[in-house]
């Protein structure tokens, strides 16, 4: 496994796209962030910003969460590019002539996307210690750092999520389009149908609406907290449900691999 990342990381180490999205991710979360605890979005009158708590170590391990899964998308979009450039460039077949099976190519992707997800995780925990630090006591540290297991669920799910449909289609301009499409757009749809049609939380349960609901948004949570009202359903079946779906993928997009010509 160790001789596949290797591989994994000489392709990518070199090539421009994967800097310039990863500093994307890495300076937009940051700088964010940054802003909103400065003030750039503020709630509450004179000199009082309400959204300054959420970066306490009661509530930052959250909100840094929230943002995170919303800037995967920069990340998801390198994980297309990766695998779709094997087929448009054929290197998926090179790889298998130097001696890979297809089981190898496979799991070198799914390698790339556990790193990654890895990565982001250790990313949210150092912005985490500097924001909490910055905005309250180390005395409180660790805080709420569980949810810190939840960034990770929400980044291996989307870029889990995003080598799938890779497989499936690839072409990088479309399998992006598809991407952005269902992440925005379609699945809150299917959500708000579903749960208005079931009159119950099922549409939650949806690929990457599973995994959302770990950590919502931050300023929900908190009024939540201070008004002691109990979560419509428990974060352990949003969290059995991401894993469930992992899952799904690495065994649909195995099924793809192992039954399509190359």
């Amino acid at each position: 496994m160790q001789s596949l990342l290797a591989i994994e990381w000489m392709k990518l180490k070199r090539y421009r796209t994967f800097w310039i999205l990863i500093g994307f991710f890495t300076l937009l979360l940051a700088f964010w962030n940054y802003g909103i605890s400065g003030g750039f979005l503020k709630i509450g009158a004179g000199d009082i910003n309400i959204l300054n708590q959420a970066y306490t170590f009661s509530y930052v391990w959250q909100n840094l969460g929230f943002w995170a899964g919303v800037f995967v998308a920069f990340l998801s979009v390198l994980v297309v590019i990766v695998t779709t450039n094997e087929y448009q460039f054929r290197t998926n077949r090179q790889n298998v002539i130097d001696g890979w099976s297809r089981m190898q190519f496979y799991h070198a992707k799914w390698l790339v996307v556990l790193s990654l997800a890895i990565l982001t995780t250790l990313y949210v925990f150092i912005l985490g210690i500097i924001f909490g630090a910055s905005y309250g006591s180390m005395d409180y540290f660790p805080g709420k750092i569980s949810k810190l297991f939840y960034v990770f669920i929400i980044a291996l799910n989307y870029y889990g999520f995003a080598l799938l449909l890779s497989l499936f289609f690839k072409r990088s301009g479309i399998t992006i389009g598809l991407f952005f499409l269902y992440s925005m757009i379609l699945e809150t749809l299917l959500r708000g149908l579903i749960n208005w049609k079931i009159k119950h939380s099922i549409g939650n349960f949806l690929p990457l609406q599973s995994s959302d609901e770990l950590l919502p948004f931050p300023l929900m949570d908190m009024m939540k907290t201070m008004a002691n009202m109990p979560q419509s359903l428990p974060d352990w079946g949003y969290v059995l449900a991401s894993f469930c779906w992992i899952t799904l993928y690495y065994f649909v997009g195995r099924q793809k691999l192992v039954r399509s010509d190359w």
